[in-house]
């Protein structure tokens, strides 16, 4: 596989925000804790103070949630090696996307598990412990239900509600499976042999990445919710973390940082079988929306103290339930993740909890081997590939002519004559020189319509080298999205068995460039 790296700038695919971070803007240093470089896990490693008795929950989970599963050396190793202080993880989270769903879950995997060597290499007396955060919790069911692959949507209708995890793979999905004879065993065993999505997700991804020692965590489980009761009645009954986080939010849009994401005074969902719904405060009273469910304050915090597991962070308080848990130094995610975490900070201060080493995963664009060709005879270079087809398309005509479309010197022309002739006209008529105004504008607003007439009988022309390019670019952009955040893998893994392993020698998860990969 052979690689060529792009700017993150040249891309036209990230914000301002994103990027500042990434340079170290020293506007945004209050808004994290450490930098996004490998020097930062130094001081990251002597500020995570990890308590051995959540430490031991977290195994004890990890163990149950494994149990039965054909769990590869790397992963046993893993198991043991967290029940040690010196152990520590590096994380990345995503949802359950059907057969994992866009190409950056699979980059998203591979950055947390080449980041963890990395930190192997530089801190050998430490270890480290790449882990995967299902988000079995949320409850979009059409964000998960489908995945699309050369050019073609399959999906999932899906009736059932509630957080996408305890989804039971019934016999509509067990009748959807069956017309994706396409797919690898690695899917086809995981799903035909689940009861719930979460089990599959488990299955597949322990398959594919159990041997790199990746670790999958389950986090919607009552012993590890418990350790977070502390955090949620703060959320629900003092409101501490909306005010916290509202903070950060204002003082980032002071800086011109608009929002990722909205705080609201209560964070957390009501989650049982079949439903995961907001919870609201009412006068006195807590209600959970869209149910006919109603607390007292005091019903509440018993319930809270009872069944913490009926109790779900929403996109603000999942970041502090994640790093109150583990004993995890880095967060990877995408460019919106990685900034909106800079919104959070507060909260994390107000709790005593150390603030990750947040890093963004590798990004890359996969070109096939017909594609190449195609790019080759339209001489593209790499950087070029990021370009909107329109803009290529109007910069490549234009030097593919002989023609200048605007008709600038035609124009200059005309305008001159108008003006000589309306300036003589002045001595036979004074109301002649605005006839010739008029004439001028008339006449630039034909030679317009040439010059559009002239760049239309050029795209005739280069009629097959624009074809290819829209077929180039409609690949590496599908719909206008970036293809990772659109294509699913198998579309290059069907015929690069080898694709996984290629793509972990490829990345760097400290290389924060667009890596372009071309298939062999």
């Amino acid at each position: 596989m052979k690689k060529h790296c792009v700017d993150l700038k040249k891309t036209g695919q990230f914000s301002t925000f994103f990027l500042d971070y990434l340079e170290g803007k020293e506007s945004l240093r209050t808004f994290y804790s450490h930098l996004p470089n490998l020097e930062s896990f130094e001081e990251a490693i002597k500020t995570k103070q990890f308590p051995a008795s959540t430490r031991q929950t977290l195994v004890d989970v990890l163990e149950s949630q494994y149990e039965g599963l054909p769990v590869s050396p790397a992963v046993a190793q893993q198991l043991v090696a967290l029940r040690d202080e010196k152990t520590f993880t590096v994380t990345t989270g995503h949802q359950l996307n059907l057969f994992t769903g866009p190409l950056y879950f699979i980059y998203k995997l591979i950055s947390t598990i080449n980041l963890a060597k990395r930190l192997q290499e530089r801190y050998p007396d430490f270890q480290f412990v790449p882990l995967y955060w299902m988000a079995t919790e949320d409850h979009d069911a059409a964000e998960i239900n489908y995945f699309k692959l050369d050019g073609q949507t399959y999906r999932w209708e899906i009736s059932q509600k509630g957080a996408v995890g305890d989804f039971e793979l019934d016999s509509s999905f067990q009748n959807f499976l069956k017309g994706l004879g396409f797919a690898p065993a690695v899917f086809r065993d995981a799903y035909s042999q689940s009861a719930t999505l979460a089990e599959a997700v488990r299955k597949y991804v322990n398959e594919m990445f159990g041997a790199q020692g990746l670790v999958v965590l389950d986090a919607n489980d009552g012993r590890l919710k418990r350790e977070f009761v502390e955090v949620m009645a703060a959320d629900l009954f003092t409101q501490q973390p909306f005010a916290a986080a509202q903070a950060s939010t204002q003082a980032l849009e002071k800086l011109g940082y608009g929002s990722q994401i909205y705080p609201r005074p209560i964070n957390l969902f009501y989650l049982d079988k079949g439903i995961r719904e907001r919870i609201e405060q009412d006068g006195d009273a807590y209600v959970v929306l869209n149910s006919d469910l109603r607390f007292t304050a005091d019903g509440l915090k018993a319930l809270l103290q009872e069944h913490p597991e009926r109790f779900s962070p929403n996109v603000v308080l999942r970041p502090v339930y994640q790093e109150l848990i583990l004993p995890n130094l880095a967060y990877l995610g995408g460019p919106a993740e990685v900034v909106y975490w800079l919104q959070l900070k507060g909260i994390f201060d107000q709790f005593a909890i150390p603030f990750p080493v947040l890093l963004p995963r590798n990004f890359a664009v996969l070109l096939s081997a017909p594609m190449q060709k195609k790019i080759a005879q339209l001489e593209l270079a790499p950087e070029q590939l990021f370009q909107k087809f329109a803009d290529w398309k109007k910069a490549f005509i234009q030097a593919s002519s002989s023609f200048d479309f605007s008709l600038t010197a035609a124009k200059e022309q005309v305008a001159q004559v108008f003006k000589d002739l309306g300036d003589q006209s002045t001595t036979l008529d004074a109301g002649l020189p605005k006839a010739f105004v008029a004439g001028e504008v008339r006449s630039i607003k034909i030679l317009e319509q040439m010059g559009v007439k002239l760049r239309k009988a050029e795209e005739r022309r280069l009629e097959v080298e624009l074809l290819r390019a829209q077929t180039v670019f409609e690949y590496l952009s599908p719909g206008g999205s970036p293809q990772e955040r659109v294509v699913n893998f198998m579309q290059f893994y069907l015929d690069h068995p080898a694709l996984l392993e290629e793509l972990m020698a490829c990345f760097d998860p400290l290389d924060f460039r667009m890596q372009v990969l071309s298939l062999e």
